[in-house]
């Protein structure tokens, strides 16, 4: 049974700006293993705008947004040996996730040269 449903856009050029600030951003938002990844891609301001709209996406199909102690480096966004993307958690984030009884997450991402998507599906 769905749970939650979330979606997220996210512009390039705004993550591109962002990142170009300084490293705090990246740092505060993405886990080691999704900076790892993203400086890897050929354009990786969309791979990193991908990732962050899949955590807002998380924090959508959950129905509560950021709140309390839900941190997005607390959502992870990883990918299978086939590149499908899906969601590992960790501390409250987990800890929701479990209470609410959600057995499975879906995702999937998209981007354009100027836009970043992601969907979420919670079922329980």
């Amino acid at each position: 049974m769905i749970e939650g449903v979330g979606i997220d856009n996210v512009e390039v050029e705004r993550m591109t700006k962002l990142l170009s600030r300084n490293n705090h951003f990246r740092d505060k938002v993405f886990t080691l293993l999704e900076i790892e990844y993203c400086t890897k891609q050929a354009n990786s301001a969309q791979s990193f705008a991908a990732r962050f709209a899949a955590k807002e996406a998380f924090s959508k199909a959950l129905g509560t947004g950021f709140i309390g102690d839900l941190e997005f480096s607390q959502i992870e966004v990883c990918t299978d040996t086939l590149g499908k993307p899906f969601i590992s958690l960790s501390g409250e984030a987990k800890s929701i996730i479990e209470k609410t009884g959600i057995i499975k997450m879906h995702l999937s991402l998209t981007h354009s040269g100027t836009i970043a998507s992601a969907i979420v599906i919670l079922e329980k």
